[in-house]
């Protein structure tokens, strides 16, 4: 049903908003579904699990798909302090979301890496 419902609204970006508070509930790109208020993530209609992390990661990006974030920003953002020291932790985390939404991690097409700058999210991806 919820499938339908998205195929009819056309394709490329699709978010739902709850009427009373304006914020967004669902961001849809591609075959990639972020539910907001349950924290679900599912890919071709297969739920995945995500860590706290990964979650708060993931949807800041999908939430400004093609916006390019720094690991610094990135750092700053999710855990809610200056940068410390260490990229590695959002490298690392960049990865483990890979590994569980891309069909060749190695070649991601979610998560696009910016040499020398950081990540974005592709926005370039169309509805099924």
């Amino acid at each position: 049903m919820i499938e339908s419902v998205l195929a009819a609204l056309g394709t490329g970006r699709n978010i739902y908003c709850d009427e009373n508070n304006i914020k967004p509930l669902k961001i849809h790109y591609g075959d990639i579904v972020i539910l907001l208020d349950k924290r679900e993530l599912f890919r071709k209609q297969e739920k995945i699990d995500l860590s706290f992390i990964e979650f708060e990661i993931l949807h800041l990006l999908m939430r400004s798909p093609g916006r390019v974030f720094s690991k610094e920003q990135i750092y700053d953002i999710i855990w809610n302090e200056p940068y410390s020291g260490d990229y590695n932790v959002v490298m690392r985390h960049i990865c483990n979301i890979r590994e569980k939404i891309e069909d060749d991690p190695g070649h991601p097409v979610y998560i696009q890496t910016v040499r020398g700058v950081g990540y974005r999210f592709n926005g370039n991806l169309g509805s099924e």
